[in-house]
Order: structure tokens, then sequence, then C-alpha cells
């Protein structure tokens, strides 16, 4: 089905006229002080009788008529917001970067560990499968609204080596906000000591960190062959922790595109 035709559905459905929608838009534009807001009867016409495709504030103004959503509406024009994460994943930057990990749609479910067995050993290998008693379906806004590691998304560039091998290229980290103080504090192993995620005038940094007077000290892994780099405070701001990470433990191809180079993060948190 044609997009018009689609679109002039929607309007019979709620039984309203081409020239309703173009005084309930213009209340829209006159309230965001935007004209582009404003769908006329002419134009709206014509989009329902041919090819036509709406500019985005239009289609925002057709949203909010019609009752749905914009995601609802995108998919009549050849836009399918599923593919994000393929294309995501697929032209991975080189650089580290922050991740912004966004539902298309909160109000699917997924599948969710709602009970585990209480005779699992957290101190034993298992099967995550062995482990749940309940698998339940439940909301991805309502896992969003949970905030459980209360953390940003951080991804580690498939050419920084930095913190090889500790933290490999490609990898995923879980960012805690809530700790952005470096402390001169006691540690026995690498994996003790803090990681931070940091961000720089020229992009970001993961690695273990030291103040020196005014100054941060990025340093490296002692195995990375990388050097120390050492910027004025106002030039480096720590975003927080490295809690949690998500990486291969298999060296990948140097032939392999980004898309199986990079981990596969879950569909959904």
């Amino acid at each position: 089905m044609q997009p018009g035709k689609t679109l002039r559905e929607l309007r019979a459905r709620l039984g309203i006229t081409v020239r309703e929608v173009e005084e309930q838009s213009q209340r829209i534009a006159e309230a965001q002080g935007n004209p582009e807001f404003f769908v006329s009867n002419n134009w709206l016409t014509r989009l329902e009788n041919t090819n036509s495709v709406p500019s985005i504030h239009k289609l925002f103004s057709l949203s909010a008529v019609y009752r749905v959503r914009v995601s609802d509406l995108l998919p009549m024009f050849g836009i399918d917001l599923e593919l994000l994460e393929k294309y995501q994943i697929a032209t991975a930057p080189a650089h580290t970067h922050l991740v912004s990990l966004e539902e298309v749609d909160a109000t699917k479910t997924v599948t969710f560990p709602v009970r585990f067995d209480p005779g699992f050993r957290v101190e034993e290998t298992n099967l995550l499968s062995r482990m749940v008693q309940v698998w339940g379906e439940v909301p991805v806004s309502l896992i969003r609204q949970l905030d459980i590691r209360r953390g940003r998304y951080g991804y580690i560039g498939l050419q920084d080596f930095t913190m090889y091998p500790l933290l490999r290229p490609g990898s995923f980290v879980v960012i805690d906000e809530n700790l952005r103080d470096v402390h001169a504090s006691q540690w026995r192993t690498e994996y003790d000591r803090p990681i931070y995620f940091v961000e720089l005038r020229a992009g970001y940094a993961c690695c273990w960190c030291e103040m020196k007077g005014d100054e941060l000290l990025l340093i490296p892994h002692p195995l990375s062959s990388c050097s120390h780099r050492r910027f004025p405070l106002r030039e480096a701001e720590i975003i927080g922790q490295v809690a949690a990470v998500a990486m291969r433990i298999v060296d990948p191809d140097p032939e392999d595109p980004p898309s199986k180079i990079a981990p596969l993060l879950p569909k959904r948190f």
C-alpha cells in the first residue's frame, strides 16, 4: 500500500478532515514557533495521492494529529528502525567513544530471568539456562528504569591498544559515573586497579589514571607498548570508573569486517 493511501485511511478512521488536520497542525506550528510544522490542506491532499515524502517536522505533526508514534509512520517511507543496531555495529569506528543504547520500541518485551534456581552455586561455572528457574516477558522500558548498573556504556576502539591485553580493542565497558575521583588506593594486582573512562578534547581514553598536581596522567598497560600521556585538568574530564567489561577472548582475524570483530551486544537490555 502506498504511504499516502495509508495516511488517508488513518485520517478516515479518526473521522477528521484535511481541513481539521491543517488547523491542528497550525496550532502545533505556532506553539513551536516554526512554520515547518504546518500541514496545509493542499499539501496533505498531494501527500495522500502521490508518493511524496514529508519532512521530519510535518511527520511530527501528522504523528500528533493521528495519535500514532513517529516510529510507526517511518516504515511507510522505507525506514526500518530495527536495522539501526545492525548498521551501527557494521560501521564501528576505530576510536574509543561513548555508546548510547536506545530501544526502538519501549513497549516491547524481552525474555528475562525472573526467578533463579535457589540450588545453583555462584562459585561454579554453569549454563545460565540451568541457573534460571523461570523466564518471563519483561517490558524493555521496565529494565531501563531499573538502571541496574547505574552506568554509561563505552566502546574500546579497534585501534586502541592502551589497556591491551587487559581490555581488548572492540570491547564494551560499563561506566559508573558515581566514581569519578582518582585516589591513591592500595591494589594488589592489575585487576584491582581502577580503570577510568576519560573524555578528552579530541576523543576519549580508557586507562589507569593518576593525579600529578594540576595534571591528569593517563597510564597504559605495560604490555601495550603505548606511551603515558599528560593532560591539564581543564582538557581531561573523568566520566567514571569502568565497572564491567564485555569483550572477545580470542583475537579476531585481521581480515574480518568490523561487524564480526566487535562483540554483539544483546538486542535489548
